[in-house]
């Protein structure tokens, strides 16, 4: 199958939506299968052989972020000259109504079937509800629309009114736990070690809430050490905080796929604490599949990785105090860290790629088919069965 992906964002900017493009296109083409995925670089950037460039990135004020996005009419020969040379038998864009490449080769299609990924939880959007009328056109253009979560379904179904169905963002599973642990960041009894996984400089991140918890934390286990990846700088965020808590911070910076899975797989817990803004948990569930304890803000997004709770430790989103205590909690029973490593180990083998993947094929053929993409009431069987399958509400 000749299968085309749009990514909306810069490709050489760490993030999840960039992260699920490359991973999903890799392995269809393990599978055999023929891709090209059109996304914005800048000059110097590492691509991979099946990569096109949209143009070079500028940045963007979107849902509570900075993204990184190409629009006008470079992007616009760039995307019709792929899509000509491309002659695809299936077209994947992913967030197709920002002023990105996704909308714009939403724009140009012409016979490609086309799915669409919505990755997304806006639930309350003035510019989604004022754009839908001008959207719409090229919105019926879309014959698959996948949603990662409910919450990203819910918001779809506010502003587009429309259905989809619900497949997650994956992760090799083997990967993460199969990394090796790393010594340096392997906690013990004196000196635990807690992760946290984002770009520090963003407040919905919620470092900040992280940091006020520090302290309750070094109460019980003065040794106790803060491990802080990804990129942002944390300067600001540390001179707010408590100073016993800015020493127990260690900074790692941006960090690769496999130390990343290592930082994970060592650590005594993770811990979210995200203000909003979340669609789905990446992050969560690679933490899960490398064996690490989640404690997370009980979003809506992240109880849904979670299973409500069961596979992790949910607290009240912005409490510090919450935090602290379920943290402390987990310290002070490793019974309950040895339950949470098997029960996390195991949800995350529904979000694995093998799984998740089939789901998404499944669209494509079905679009492929000639299928509408949106049945109310989807059979369990055949190619809807593949769909819906595997993970608890994924159905239309």
């Amino acid at each position: 199958m000749r299968i085309g992906m749009v990514c909306p964002y810069a490709w050489g900017v760490p993030g999840g939506v960039q992260f699920h493009v490359r991973d999903l296109a890799e392995y269809f083409i393990g599978q055999g299968h023929d891709v090209s995925v059109l996304a914005p670089s800048d000059e110097g950037d590492d691509v991979p052989p099946y990569f096109t460039s949209s143009g070079r990135p500028v940045p963007v004020r979107y849902n509570g972020s900075v993204a990184r996005l190409t629009f006008g009419p470079v992007t616009s020969a760039r995307v019709t000259r792929w899509l000509e040379a491309g002659r695809f038998d299936v077209l994947h864009l992913h967030e197709p109504i920002n002023p990105s490449a996704s909308l714009m080769a939403l724009w140009a299609s012409t016979d490609e079937p086309v799915v669409a990924t919505f990755h997304s939880a806006m639930l309350r959007s003035r510019a989604l509800q004022a754009a839908h009328p001008l959207l719409r056109p090229s919105l019926e253009k879309i014959r698959g629309r996948i949603t990662v979560s409910a919450e990203a379904r819910e918001t779809i179904r506010r502003y587009l009114y429309a259905e989809s169905f619900i497949i997650p963002n994956g992760i090799h599973v083997d990967r993460f736990a199969g990394a090796p642990p790393a010594e340096a960041w392997t906690g013990t009894p004196a000196r635990p070690t807690l992760a946290f996984v984002g770009r520090a400089d963003e407040p919905r991140k919620g470092l900040g809430v992280a940091l006020r918890a520090l302290p309750a934390v070094l109460d019980e286990h003065p040794g106790a050490r803060l491990l802080v990846a990804g990129p942002g700088d944390t300067a600001e965020a540390l001179a707010a905080a408590d100073p016993r808590a800015a020493t127990a911070v260690e900074t790692l910076g941006t960090v690769s796929d496999a130390d990343k899975a290592s930082l994970l797989r060592s650590v005594d817990a993770y811990v979210a604490p995200h203000l909003g803004g979340e669609s789905f948990g990446i992050v969560l569930v690679e933490a899960m599949a490398a064996g690490a304890p989640v404690v997370a803000s009980d979003l809506i997004a992240f109880s849904d990785v979670l299973d409500g709770g069961r596979t992790g430790i949910l607290f009240e989103t912005g409490s510090p105090e919450g935090l602290a205590t379920a943290v402390l909690d987990l310290l002070a029973t490793p019974g309950r860290r040895e339950e949470l490593h098997r029960l996390g180990r195991e949800r995350a083998r529904l979000f694995d790629w093998e799984v998740v993947a089939d789901r998404v094929m499944a669209v494509y053929e079905t679009v492929i088919a000639g299928a509408d993409g949106e049945p109310d009431e989807p059979t369990q069987h055949g190619l809807w069965g593949r769909i819906v399958r595997g993970v608890p509400g994924g159905g239309g």
